[in-house]
């Protein structure tokens, strides 16, 4: 049993990285291109999907939770740039685990990593389907709604579109958009349920199958698949392409900044401590948990360790960098988007964009809408990268199939088997299931990987004190055991059902793991061989 908690030497992790050939990946990343994967992984999802959802959840005290999401990150964020430096190798929190904590652990942070970076780029699909369809409406092209969306959004979205008629018709002077319309829209949801249902199947006009009405997210389908074939290609052609885009949404991110507080009503942010946090200390924690989503990804730098010039410098700075820069982008956004709009009032599927629409600002409206399309589409470049690397480094191990997950195309330098398969798995997902539902799951995945590494930073200086460190996380142990207390906080605010789907994940990667990788391992092999 001593066996499973084994660990990987340090000097075979630092023999691998200096591997040079064929087969192994190019380092050709920087510290700019670094960073701009770090900022290309963490704006989109948060400002332009789920900032909504936050609102929702927590009113204008929203810009609270992003701080407290923020302060998550920003400790295990140094906690990563330590072993990033020190372990320049891809597969990021695996590897880190691997060589503290024990080959059982790395597998359950690997397979953890798993559910953050594929179902990841399942979430934020969904959410670049959703500007899609808003871009078409620009030009008055329409999607059917059963093409655009699953099943449960696509009927929401044709309840929503029904009431609000209804809402018109029966009080054509009042302005959607306000408080009282959207009353109206609620008191009309209430009233009439099944009048509402009838309608709304009627304007999905969705076909069946084995009598049960089906939606498929054609555009998030497609955008997986894409973003698939760029990232096998190369990624020198990847980071170029993440680069352009960065600079896109930077911008866009600017200008709401920049334009939309024009349009703030501090009213709106409300005049006391309960109407700026309606639902008290516990919606802050729970919208913090929620929007945590947002900044997923900058450890997604770390996967990159193998492909860049100088891992020991660069590494840190992409990921300290990056998270800085986000983090007070997102604060800005939080309050100029409860600013200009009503919390009871934010648009859940685009927020942003809809609030600018609220103002009858059309033109501002579609801009953001093109920005958040090309914004979340670096999102899933990087978050597929990170799958696709995580998955290189466990075959490499052999706790994975190497002749799939390890296999280095020749020209490409790519791990394109098992980069082929974490799109194929993303497009899917994406187009068959609520964002909000798989948003949750991918949190609390990522949010247990933050725990582990900060634990695990504090095992090393426990275990291997004099190891040599280009970068060391300040304050040890204090700053890790803050990583550990605010990233646990929020993975406890993600409610019972989070937990369970979390337990039944690990399960079926615990069955992998016994039935397969065990045996398999290259570690335990070698144990085995020196008779230990």
């Amino acid at each position: 049993m001593g066996n499973l908690f084994a660990k990987k030497s340090l000097n075979d992790m630092t023999a691998e990285a200096n591997e040079k050939g064929a087969g192994t990946l190019e380092r050709v990343l920087g510290p700019v291109q670094l960073t701009m994967l770090g900022i290309g992984a963490v704006i989109g999802a948060g400002i332009f999907v789920l900032s909504g959802l936050g609102a929702k959840t927590a009113g204008p005290a929203l810009m609270l939770s992003f701080v407290l999401s923020g302060l998550g990150c920003a400790f295990a964020g140094l906690c990563y740039a330590e072993f990033a430096a020190m372990i320049p190798l891809a597969g990021s929190a695996y590897t880190y685990a691997y060589a503290t904590l024990g080959e059982l652990i790395a597998w359950i942070i690997g397979w953890d990593l798993t559910l953050e970076y594929a179902m990841g780029a399942s979430t934020v699909s969904s959410g670049w389907s959703n500007n899609f369809v808003e871009v078409l409406n620009i030009f008055h092209l329409k999607f059917p709604l059963w093409l655009a969306y699953d099943h449960w959004t696509g009927l929401r979205q044709a309840t929503d579109t029904v009431a609000r008629k209804m809402v018109l018709a029966a009080h054509p002077g009042m302005v959607p958009g306000t408080g009282a319309f959207s009353d109206a829209m609620d008191a009309l949801k209430a009233a009439h349920p099944a009048a509402l249902t009838t309608q709304a199947h009627a304007l999905l006009n969705a076909p069946h199958l084995f009598g049960m009405e089906i939606g498929i997210n054609v555009p998030a389908f497609l955008i997986a698949l894409v973003i698939t074939v760029i990232l096998v290609i190369g990624i020198q052609e990847s980071a170029k392409f993440n680069g352009a885009i960065v600079t896109t949404k930077i911008a866009i991110v600017l200008f709401v900044l920049g334009f939309g507080s024009h349009y703030v009503t501090k009213g709106n942010w409300g005049t006391d401590w309960h109407t700026f946090a309606p639902f008290g200390v516990g919606g802050i924690g729970l919208a913090a948990g929620l929007v945590f989503f947002s900044y997923i990804g900058f450890d997604a730098v770390s996967t990159t360790a193998q492909e860049a010039k100088n891992p020991q410098r660069d590494l840190p700075i992409g990921i300290i960098v990056s998270l800085t820069i986000c983090t007070l982008l997102y604060i800005g956004v939080a309050a100029v988007l409860t600013g200009m709009v009503p919390w009871r009032e934010v648009n859940i599927e685009a927020p942003i964009s809809r609030a600018f629409l609220d103002h009858n600002l059309a033109w501002a409206s579609n801009i953001i809408t093109i920005g958040a399309l090309a914004g979340l589409t670096s999102v899933m470049l990087v978050m597929l990268l990170g799958q696709s690397r995580v998955l290189y480094a466990m075959a490499h191990d052999g706790l994975l199939p190497r002749k799939f997950f390890g296999d280095i195309h020749p020209r490409f330098r790519t791990p394109w088997k098992g980069t082929i398969l974490a799109g194929a798995l993303a497009a899917v997902v994406g187009s068959i299931t609520p964002i909000d539902d798989i948003g949750k799951m991918v949190n609390i995945g990522t949010l247990l990987a933050f725990v582990i590494v900060c634990i695990a930073i504090i095992v090393l200086r426990k275990t291997d004190p004099d190891r040599a460190r280009p970068f060391k996380t300040p304050f040890v142990p204090l700053v890790p055991i803050l990583g550990i207390f605010f990233n646990g906080y929020m993975m406890y605010k993600l409610g019972v059902w989070n937990w369970v789907r979390l337990v039944v994940w690990l399960i079926i990667g615990l069955v992998v793991y016994f039935t397969y990788s065990r045996k398999h391992s290259k570690l335990q092999q070698s144990l085995e061989a020196e008779g230990k």
